[in-house]
């Protein structure tokens, strides 16, 4: 969808990179649901702060293993205006299923990497443009499994459960998101943006990242490294259970 004019109050994109492999199973549901409150739960805060949200997009990037799920590593929406578009995000969120995996680490780099790369809003002066990254697994690094290219899905190889809105929100996704991957941490580190170095692909006044994770790597060095970035801790393989989407809600507000 292209920016909307100009409107008054803060232009809010959110990005939610969500784990949906088999050990997420047990706080899915808590996150989807907390997905679907987003909305109304942020705008709440922010006026109890004397901020007003003009414009709160959301965008979901699920993600799996690229080695072990290859055709259904990713499933993504493209940036949906709340809530006018409730309905779609909604239908979304209730069909992802926490399936799949494989071995420990998972593609959370890819994720992290089609979030970076997203189509950003430009029109307001006052803008934010946040990544929420949720896994309870260290991540593969680029280039193991990653996809020089990902190849169209063929619509006989959708799973019965992909609506026709589910297919239309997944293929708005711009073609970079379906064919460029960085090939290594570092250079995914360049395109979120170094201080004083060029080639950052994000806007470096209005980007934040929040990191719900194990304290491994990559997730550590990321948050060692990169600036604008908060790390909060969880143990691997548990699901994120200690994590509450109130927590999240509350750190946006703050990063405002």
């Amino acid at each position: 969808m292209p920016d909307a004019p100009a409107t008054d109050g803060w232009a809010v994109d959110v990005v939610l990179c969500i784990d949906v492999t088999g050990s997420m199973a047990p706080v899915l549901n808590q996150v989807k649901e907390g997905a679907l409150s987003f909305h109304g739960r942020l705008k709440a805060v922010m006026a109890r702060r004397g901020m007003d949200i003009g414009r709160l997009r959301l965008r979901v990037i699920a993600f799996r293993d690229f080695g072990a799920d290859r055709d259904r590593a990713i499933e993504r929406t493209s940036f949906l205006d709340l809530p006018e578009q409730d309905a779609e995000f909604a239908e979304f969120i209730a069909g992802l299923r926490a399936t799949g995996g494989g071995d420990v680490p998972e593609s959370g780099l890819e994720a992290l990497a089609l979030a970076v790369r997203s189509p950003w809003s430009a029109e307001a002066d006052e803008r934010r443009h946040i990544v929420v990254l949720f896994t309870d697994a260290p991540a593969h690094p680029l280039g193991k499994h990653t996809p020089r290219r990902r190849a169209a899905k063929s619509p006989s190889d959708r799973p019965p459960w992909w609506s026709s809105r589910r297919r239309a929100a997944a293929s708005t996704s711009s073609p970079s998101d379906d064919d460029v991957y960085p090939r290594s941490l570092d250079e995914l580190h360049d395109q979120w943006g170094r201080e004083g170095q060029d080639g950052a692909v994000m806007d470096q006044s209005a980007k934040r990242l929040l990191i719900f994770a194990p304290e491994q790597n990559p997730w550590r060095d990321i948050a060692e490294t990169w600036d604008k970035t908060l790390f909060v801790p969880s143990v691997a393989g548990t699901g994120l259970k200690e994590i509450a989407l109130d927590e999240v809600i509350s750190t946006i507000a703050r990063n405002l």
